[in-house]
């Protein structure tokens, strides 16, 4: 039993992998669209080999940071809202909740859209 583990491990070693696990707060890695060969533990591990990986490590850097991005424009929103129940009806205050919670969700649909086209770039570079 032992020795079947072993030649399971090492007959793993050169595998290609994917090594795009979730990171933190479900953010992707920097490696995320990378390939990558197991080690002799059959751990995942990323492989750099041509110019287009750098690109690739580019794309999933412009997709942590519009996921960023779309997390403020969520807070902006929810400030907006804030602002908008604390106007007490007054038309300036509740003019300006109403616009900041418009160009948050602007600005979210923009970021959500980028991600997806980002994600779509960086899927046919992969390939």
């Amino acid at each position: 039993m032992i020795i079947a583990n072993i030649l399971t491990v090492f007959a793993a070693v050169g595998d290609k992998c994917n090594p795009n696990g979730g990171g933190l707060f479900g953010f992707p890695h920097w490696y995320a669209y990378l390939e990558g060969s197991r080690d002799a533990n059959g751990k995942c591990i990323p492989a750099f080999g041509s110019l287009s990986d750098t690109w690739l490590i580019v794309a999933a850097i412009i997709e942590i940071l519009l996921r960023v991005a779309a997390l403020a424009a969520i807070a902006m929103v929810i400030y907006g809202g804030f602002q908008y129940a604390t106007s007490e009806g007054q038309p300036e205050k509740t003019g300006r909740a109403k616009s900041t919670i418009v160009d948050a969700l602007v600005g979210l649909a923009i970021a959500v859209l980028a991600a997806f086209i980002v994600t779509f770039i960086a899927g046919s570079i992969k390939k």
